[in-house]
């Protein structure tokens, strides 16, 4: 892992902007306001010619209008891996005409309405990143209908901040738990569709009006977004980003269906490709039909995946989400290495623990094969790679791993816990 990385935002409609001092550029291609695609190089292959951007736009541009034309099939479905299944044909492709406006069209959109939307904000003694995250909003091109700051702290402490800024609804959920804080901010919420970003977020300007759009184009219950990197100035940083993984880097949209449970079901669906809980937002109507957050899951209670197992209910019940990448936020990851260790092993025994609630809820035994086999598997494929080329780092993260998939290992145990199953709140 390089030892510094940097990150431009790079619109391929204009001039390639001056190369960081970094040994590491991470790239993000844009087309005006819609992002298209990313790329890490070394500072010495930068800065890219004028054959290469051309190249690079048409081929991103290309990707974009087979994902979102509907004429070529867009939105395409995810297939088992959260990749599309392709939907374009040479057939399909030549009956479209003005190819060139239309791409056009797709990245030149007016800003969409937001006052549908109430924007829920949990956060729990962590003032300087809600004050960071608070800050951006007003940047936003359109306004939500409602803005909530659900604050998850036993003593109420960021009561004084959110005073600080007009128009926001706190509400006080003093007892832990992501998923409580969330259902708090759902009760409290008055609008038809509920969008949720983290405290350690800066949403970009577009954002809610992305949102918005999706939902008005597209019939489904659930829509995720991009998440990008904020910074990538520590260890932990890169690590994250680049070794785990981070929030995914997909640039075109993706519709999850039931074709997508169908076909992930026997193998534990891997409802976790859909998006992150970093930028989701939902119709309400899918908490009146599913119920809210489990309670047992999520940070403060067993780890996280409160919002995957929630993705997998609506999916087991017959619903849909959709990943939309034109809605962007930019997260700062963990910036110390044992913060980061602390939270790859957190995420791991959470991920475990949702697993065995949606087995208890809906009896798919898969779930219980991506425990007991899948996960085992891809440790010592992790392991052996890491040994093999020397990535110590690596190594050093999936021991974290394996102790957060061991300490999940225990709430198969837990007959009080696992006999909640199902127990969803209601609104």
């Amino acid at each position: 892992m390089s030892e510094t990385a940097a990150i431009r935002h790079l619109d391929l409609r204009r001039k390639e902007p001056p190369v960081p001092s970094a040994e590491l550029v991470y790239d993000v291609f844009w087309w005006g306001d819609l992002p298209i695609g990313a790329k890490a190089s070394a500072r010495g292959e930068l800065p890219l010619g004028v054959g290469q951007l051309r190249a690079l736009a048409a081929d991103l541009l290309a990707r974009q209008l087979a994902g979102r034309e509907p004429a070529l099939g867009a939105p395409l479905v995810a297939g088992s891996e959260g990749q599309p299944h392709r939907a374009l044909s040479l057939q399909s492709a030549a009956t479209m005409d003005h190819l060139e406006e239309r791409l056009e069209e797709l990245t030149s959109l007016p800003p969409c309405d937001a006052s549908d939307i109430a924007l829920i904000i949990c956060t729990r003694d962590r003032p300087r990143a809600l004050e960071r995250c608070l800050a951006s909003l007003p940047r936003q091109v359109s306004e939500p209908g409602q803005f909530i700051v659900v604050d998850n702290s036993a003593s109420g402490s960021a009561r004084a901040l959110c005073a600080n800024y007009g128009g926001i609804d706190y509400v006080h959920e003093p007892a832990p738990g992501l998923s409580r804080a969330r259902n708090a901010g759902i009760r409290a919420a008055r609008r038809p569709v509920l969008a949720f970003t983290d405290d350690d977020v800066e949403p970009h300007p577009a954002w809610l009006s992305e949102v918005s759009r999706a939902f008005r184009q597209h019939d489904v219950e659930c829509v995720t977004g991009l998440v990008l990197p904020a910074t990538l100035g520590t260890k932990a940083q890169r690590n994250f980003q680049f070794a785990l993984g981070a929030f995914g880097n997909s640039f075109v949209p993706l519709l999850f269906d039931e074709r997508f449970f169908a076909e992930t079901r026997p193998h534990g669906a891997h409802v976790w490709r859909i998006g992150a809980g970093a930028n989701m937002a939902f119709r309400r109507s899918a908490f009146d039909r599913a119920g809210l957050f489990d309670e047992r899951l999520g940070a403060g209670a067993s780890g996280c995946s409160e919002d995957s197992e929630f993705w997998y209910r609506l999916l087991a019940l017959g619903g849909s989400c959709l990943y939309e990448p034109r809605a962007v936020v930019l997260h700062h990851h963990r910036s110390e290495w044992q913060e980061l260790k602390s939270q790859v092993r957190v995420y791991m025994r959470g991920h475990v623990s949702a697993l065995v609630a949606q087995h208890d809820a809906f009896g798919d035994r898969g779930n219980l094969r991506r425990i007991g086999l899948q996960l085992p598997k891809y440790f010592v494929r992790t392991g052996l790679g890491s040994l093999l080329h020397g990535r110590w780092t690596r190594l050093s993260l999936m021991t974290a791993e394996i102790r957060g998939w061991l300490a999940g290992l225990t709430y198969l145990a837990r007959p009080g816990w696992r006999r909640r199953r199902g127990e969803w709140q209601k609104l």
